[in-house]
C-alpha cells in the first residue's frame, strides 16, 4: 500500500513469540554443506503441501507455516523484506500504481512494485521435528523465576534429555557451511570465535543488521555456565566483534546493541550484534542480557550467574515450563 501526503504508523519490529532463532536447513547427506550457486534461481518450495498456518503477524509482515516437502514435515517462514533507500528511484520510476482513495490532499494507491524489488526472504526449516513447529506456534507465555539451584535442578537436567544436535553450528566453526558469509574468524580455541550474519537479516541494508558470534569453546552452554574464567573470551567477542563490524559496515559500537539470550534457543554459547533501533526479536528485558553487563558483572562476582536468580518467558507447549510447574516453581 502506498500513502501520498497521509499518515502512517511506524511500530517495532519486536516479536519474541514469532522467532526464536531460525536454524540453517541442511541435508543431511551433504553434512551442512550449502548447496547450489546462490545466482541461481531453483523452487525448493514447488512441491510443498502446506498443512496450517502456525501463526503470523500483519504488522512484521511474517509468516510461519507448516507443511511437507515431500514425505518430509516443513517450516517454511516468509517474511516481506524492508525498502532499500538505494532502490527508491527504480521504485517510483517502474512501478504501477492504482488509485484507491483521493480526498483533498490525501490519495492511496496500490502499488506494484518491480519483481525483484518486491522480494520474500524465506527460511526452510526441513525436516522439521515437532519442536521446530511447536516453536513456530502462536501460544501464551509465561514468565519463569529461575534461581541456582532451580538451574542445576530442574533447567540443565532437563537441557541433557533433550540431547539437541549442535551439527550446524559445528559446520559453522568448520566452516563446511556458510564460509563465505564469515565476517570475522578469530581461530584461537580459547577466545575465538566466528561473527556472522543471522539468518533474520537479509543484509540488503544496515537498519535492520543483525549478526552472530559464535564461540569456538564447546563447553559452554548459556549464561550459567559463564564465571571469570570466561572474561577473556567475553572481552575478545565484544571488542573484536564491534571492530569487524565498523570496518565491514561502518557502523561504529555506540549504534550496537551487543548481548545474550537466556533462555537460548541453542545451548552453544553465543552473542547477538543489533544496529540500535532495530527491535529485533528476543531483545526484551524478560530475555536479553547486554554483554557489557555480563562481563561487569562477571568482574564483580566471579560466579554471579551460577547463583543468581534469573527470569525468562517459556512458551504454553515448553517442556521446560511442565517441570517447573511439577517441581512446583509456577
Amino acid at each position: 500500500m502506498a500513502t501520498v501526503a497521509g499518515k502512517r504508523e511506524i511500530s517495532s519490529a519486536e516479536n519474541d513469540e514469532l522467532s526464536r532463532e531460525p536454524k540453517r536447513a541442511k541435508a543431511d547427506d551433504k553434512n551442512g554443506e550449502e548447496g547450489g550457486n546462490e545466482s541461481e534461481w531453483e523452487n525448493v518450495l514447488s512441491t510443498f503441501a502446506t498443512s496450517s498456518v502456525l501463526s503470523d503477524s500483519a504488522r512484521e509482515k511474517i509468516m510461519f507455516v507448516h507443511g511437507k516437502i515431500a514425505d518430509h514435515d516443513a517450516v517454511v517462514v516468509l517474511e516481506k523484506t524492508p525498502i532499500r533507500e538505494d532502490s527508491l528511484a527504480e521504485l517510483f520510476r517502474d512501478s504501477k500504481l492504482r488509485l484507491e482513495l483521493r480526498n483533498d490532499i490525501y490519495s492511496s494507491y496500490r502499488l506494484q512494485a518491480p519483481p525483484h524489488l518486491n522480494e520474500i526472504k524465506t527460511t526452510v526449516v526441513c525436516p522439521a521435528t515437532e519442536k521446530h513447529v511447536k516453536k513456530y506456534k502462536r501460544q501464551e507465555s509465561f514468565l519463569v523465576e529461575e534461581t541456582g539451584e532451580d538451574y542445576r535442578s530442574i533447567t540443565l537436567p532437563y537441557i541433557q534429555e533433550q540431547s539437541l544436535s549442535l551439527q550446524w553450528v559445528y559446520n559453522i566453526l568448520e566452516k563446511k557451511a556458510e564460509a563465505d558469509k564469515i565476517v570475522h574468524d578469530d581461530a584461537d580455541p580459547e577466545v575465538g570465535f566466528v561473527l556472522l550474519p543471522d539468518l533474520k537479516w537479509d543484509q540488503k541494508q544496515v537498519d535492520d543488521l543483525y549478526l552472530i558470534a559464535i564461540v569456538r569453546q564447546k563447553d559452554i552452554k548459556s549464561l550459567r555456565d559463564l564465571s571469570s574464567e570466561h572474561l577473556p573470551l567475553l572481552q575478545n567477542v565484544f571488542q573484536r566483534g564491534k571492530e569487524a563490524i565498523l570496518q565491514r559496515y561502518n557502523l561504529p559500537a555506540s549504534k550496537l546493541r551487543v548481548y545474550l539470550h537466556y533462555q537460548p534457543s541453542y545451548y552453544h554459547l553465543h552473542v547477538h550484534f543489533t544496529k540500535l533501533g532495530y527491535d529485533a526479536p528476543g531483545c526484551g528485558v524478560e530475555r536479553a542480557h547486554l554483554l557489557s553487563d555480563v562481563i561487569q558483572n562477571l568482574q564483580t562476582d566471579p560466579q554471579f550467574y551460577k547463583s543468581r536468580t534469573l527470569h525468562f518467558p517459556l512458551r504454553a507447549d515448553d517442556g521446560l515450563l511442565s517441570r517447573f510447574k511439577e517441581a512446583g516453581r509456577l
